[in-house]
């Protein structure tokens, strides 16, 4: 005789139905992945682009290009402390069309980056060793934050009864300017950096060098590239007043120089020209050379909504 149906039997024939929760967990790590993957926007159009970047500082200069030639011609102060800005047009444009401007700005610039360059190789490993070894920390930490906080000009008699007035007493100036500041932006950054991920490294059998290659410095570079920043404005800055002390015919003429020699021969013109080419250098390298590294930085970390504009 056939055996009877067990009562409370499953029915094979309809198909299986999902398990809410396993879609309900598959939504979550959905979003998860969603939130750690960067977002890509779309480039700006080239004319907001020009729009939003060159309109503004335009604008900004003209406006206080007419202030300047109101308070001019309202004559509160004499012609030779307020000259007219078509004056130190004269000036400027004198000194470009036979190409001295360029030569200033050679002069000044090729030194900076020489300088600035030297720094970098300078402050970089002592960076790694300040943020990795206690002792050094302990050591040099504090002598490096103070000496951050030391005007470069201080540098400078020093510098010209040791080297005389040379080349050298300029880039050393320049460097004692520079790299308290690169090492520690080197230092807050790698400070930053998530404990797991050199231990991962040194898991994986990374070697010292390999971890500092491939985990250390990429992880650290955000802090690292603002150090970067604040070491070339203060070794331009250095610069400028190792220039405006230290002047002699050996040395050229440099932006410093122009400007001291404006102050020697009272011309408020030479003067104005000469911070409006110190300005127009520091603007210069910030546009062409940090603004773009910061940008990429910021957009390979999914980081792009400060710099989207």
């Amino acid at each position: 005789m056939p055996r009877p149906e067990v009562s409370g039997q499953r029915e094979q024939d309809g198909p299986k139905q999902d398990d809410p929760k396993q879609d309900d967990l598959s939504a979550v790590e959905a979003g998860l992945d969603a939130l750690d993957a960067p977002v890509h926007q779309e480039p700006p159009r080239r004319l907001r682009t020009v729009l939003f970047n060159v309109l503004p500082p335009i604008a900004a200069l003209v406006v206080l290009i007419l202030i300047w030639q109101a308070l001019w011609a309202s004559a509160l102060w004499p012609e030779y402390k307020l000259p007219a800005p078509g004056e130190v047009w004269a000036e400027f444009w004198s000194r470009a069309s036979n190409g001295e401007v360029l030569s200033i700005i050679w002069t000044s610039v090729h030194r900076a980056v020489l300088g600035f360059a030297i720094a970098v190789a300078v402050a970089t490993p002592l960076g790694l060793l300040v943020a990795k070894v206690p002792i050094v920390r302990a050591a040099l930490g504090p002598l490096i934050t103070g000496m951050q906080g030391l005007p470069s000009v201080a540098w400078v008699p020093a510098a010209v009864l040791w080297f005389g007035i040379e080349d050298p007493a300029l880039y050393f100036v320049v460097l004692l300017g520079s790299i308290p500041s690169i090492t520690n932006g080197l230092v807050s950054g790698i400070d930053q950096i998530p404990p797991i991920l050199p231990r991962v490294g040194k898991s994986l059998g990374a070697s010292n060098l390999a971890a500092v290659r491939h985990i250390l410095l990429p992880a650290a570079l955000p802090g690292y590239l603002s150090g970067l920043k604040q070491g070339w404005a203060f070794s331009w800055r250095s610069l400028m007043a190792a220039e405006l002390i230290a002047t002699s015919p050996a040395l050229g003429l440099g932006l410093g120089a122009y400007l001291q020699q404006g102050n020697d021969l009272s011309e408020m013109s030479m003067v104005i020209t000469a911070i409006f080419l110190i300005l127009l250098v520091g603007i210069s390298i910030e546009l062409l050379v940090f603004r773009p590294l910061e940008r990429h930085v910021l957009h390979s970390r999914g980081l792009t909504g400060a710099m989207a504009k």
